[in-house]
């Protein structure tokens, strides 16, 4: 059986850390360059330009995309032949800890949410699915504040219309406005229960960023998939007609893509949740 030691698991979300906050994963880069193309806006082609130009010099100098570093989000994968010499949690709590010092990463987390107190790097939140195989899966998603702060939730009638829920949605991103820096990236999380629906929201925002749909199943058979993809598309057509615009000023760039994943649910409820990131959608993945 496949052994991976505690350090070895703390040295691999150190480097997390560090190429999260520091490098725009390559897909949201070509989504911003993109509308940078398609923009006609000036003002908001400006915009988009200084958001790639600043995003270029984090990377090249090895300074934080976004002053607010976020609450860092771990999605693990763990294969369920390996064994882990050490405490799993542990290790990546450290690694996260070490990481944010020494890369000098905004220290934001408070350790009591009702009394407060002296913020610190750590505890982070940490995700573990049991999958087949040998290998751990590290996927860190620091998540600033600004836009999770407009994460929703709806506990629709089984009998609700997509019409509904297409404007739930829109509606979503349409009360953000500019609070939580567009242009965004939508994640939505539809099926299952209350908890998870707003899980796979978040966890949407892993999937590619493209100007294409890039629906996600939980199943890997037994669903219109067609259907979902095709929401995808006219939920990010509908809300770049709301004229948010990069930062808020005006523009047919509001959202660089819609990301739904879904889960079977009970038949009595249809749980739909929506989870934001603003255009800094940073996150980092490693496999050992």
């Amino acid at each position: 059986m496949k052994e991976l030691k505690a350090a070895e698991i703390t040295q691999a979300v150190i480097g997390l850390v560090k190429k999260a906050n520091f490098s725009l994963r390559k897909d949201v880069l070509s989504a911003l360059r993109k509308a940078y193309g398609h923009e006609k806006n000036r003002r908001a082609k400006a915009i988009i330009k200084a958001i790639l130009d600043n995003a270029a010099c984090a990377q090249k100098e090895n300074l934080a995309i976004c002053q607010d570093t976020g609450m860092p989000i771990v999605f693990v994968k763990l294969g369920q032949d390996l064994k882990i010499s050490g405490d799993l949690k542990a290790a990546i709590r450290k690694g996260i800890e070490t990481g944010y010092k020494k890369y000098s990463l905004r220290n934001s987390i408070v350790i009591d949410p009702l009394f407060r107190g002296k913020p610190g790097f750590s505890p982070c939140v940490i995700h573990i699915d049991i999958v087949s195989g040998n290998k751990l899966k590290l996927n860190l998603l620091p998540k600033g504040f600004g836009c999770e702060n407009k994460s929703q939730l709806k506990m629709f009638k089984p009998t609700a219309s997509l019409q509904e829920i297409e404007e739930f949605i829109i509606e979503a991103v349409k009360s953000a406005g500019a609070d939580a820096c567009p242009p965004y990236v939508v994640g939505v999380g539809i099926g299952g229960s209350a908890d998870y629906a707003m899980l796979m929201a978040k966890e949407a925002l892993l999937n590619k960023v493209t100007r294409t749909p890039s629906h996600q199943d939980t199943r890997s058979q037994g669903h219109q998939v067609t259907g979902v993809v095709k929401l995808e598309r006219d939920l990010l057509k509908e809300i770049n007609k709301l004229n948010i615009g990069p930062m808020g000023l005006g523009g047919k760039t509001t959202v660089l893509a819609v990301n739904i994943q879904t889960h079977p649910t009970h038949i009595a409820g249809l749980p739909v949740a929506v989870n934001i990131s603003c255009h800094a959608l940073r996150s980092a993945e490693k496999v050992l």
